[in-house]
């Protein structure tokens, strides 16, 4: 059993948490990860409503083992407009943790705390992890340049070392973890755990396409790139056909409007949307629209196993 911070915060046996990922994470993932001796989390976006969002609680309190833990992400700005419903949800069913992401944490952290619940904020930077610590968090998830999705800005070793220095709080690394060598890198840079989300793209109890999981497969580290076509801000996909068909960059309208300020929040919102909803199309159906969302750590994974087969390469 490994001795940090993170697996003292959770009570689990080894410090990972299975990453929250939208469309991919599910009930039975997390069982797994508990099964295996890690935490799981699932975006509550995931659910579409609150009575779903509930029955997911209740059915991981169900399955909660010694030495597994679970949680939610919640996103915390004014673009979730479920985000206070949701909050009230988790608090009345309770978690073992909340990761927050795009906004202020204080409302979430307040609430979380009274009723026991950790909570764990994604920052880029160390001016917002030191907000994040001012307003009472319990753990900061370092989210660096090798991560999945939207990503940092810094690398690993730099954002880990930077915030080790300056916080007082756990940090938990986000990104570039693929196998239990990059796991220990993380450590060894002074996190209290790792994040771990694109690896578990390709396990057996994921909800999304053979095609999504075999991508993970075939394609390694150097097919990831950054696209500003799904919502608005860069985001990491495999670099599919597809994608080299549509390009990378945001349409020569979307550019021009994005220099007006009073049309700049609504041109994100439409390619919000249009990008959502083509990563739900890709993730969910067959189509030759395949907008698949990973990280370059999916250079380890050469095959699809089960979520406890996952976590056995990545701890030993």
């Amino acid at each position: 059993m490994m001795s940090v911070q993170l697996t003292d915060i959770l009570h689990i046996k080894y410090p990972i948490i299975q990453a929250p990922m939208f469309l991919v994470s599910n009930v039975v993932m997390v069982k797994e990860a508990m099964n295996s001796g890690i935490a799981g989390c699932i975006p509550a976006l995931n659910y579409r409503t609150l009575d779903e969002l509930q029955n997911a609680i209740r059915a991981l309190h169900e399955a909660k083992v010694e030495g597994g833990a679970f949680g939610f992400n919640l996103i915390v700005n004014k673009s979730n407009v479920k985000y206070k419903a949701q909050l009230e949800v988790l608090c009345h069913e309770g978690c073992d943790f909340i990761i927050t992401s795009l906004g202020s944490p204080e409302e979430t952290i307040n609430q979380a705390h009274k009723v026991g619940i950790k909570v764990f904020c994604d920052v880029v930077d160390l001016n917002y992890a030191q907000k994040v610590e001012r307003l009472g968090a319990d753990a900061i998830i370092a989210v660096n340049n090798k991560a999945g999705g939207h990503r940092g800005g810094m690398s690993p070793e730099n954002l880990i070392k930077m915030l080790v220095a300056h916080c007082n709080i756990p940090i938990i690394s986000a990104g570039g973890v693929g196998c239990k060598a990059d796991m220990d890198k993380m450590l060894n840079y002074g996190a209290a755990g790792v994040s771990v989300g694109s690896p578990f793209i390709a396990s057996e109890e994921a909800n999304v396409t053979e095609a999504y999981k075999k991508a993970c497969v075939d394609y390694g580290a150097n097919d990831i790139v950054m696209t500003e076509r799904i919502s608005g801000t860069p985001c990491t996909v495999i670099n599919t056909p597809y994608v080299q068909k549509i390009g990378t960059k945001a349409t020569w309208i979307e550019k021009l409007l994005n220099k007006n300020k009073s049309l700049k929040k609504w041109v994100k919102l439409i390619r919000f949307a249009i990008g959502m909803n083509a990563t739900k199309n890709a993730a969910t159906k067959a189509t030759y629209k395949t907008v698949w969302v990973a990280g370059p750590s999916i250079e380890h994974t050469h095959a699809i196993l089960p979520v406890k087969e996952i976590v056995k390469k990545l701890i030993s």
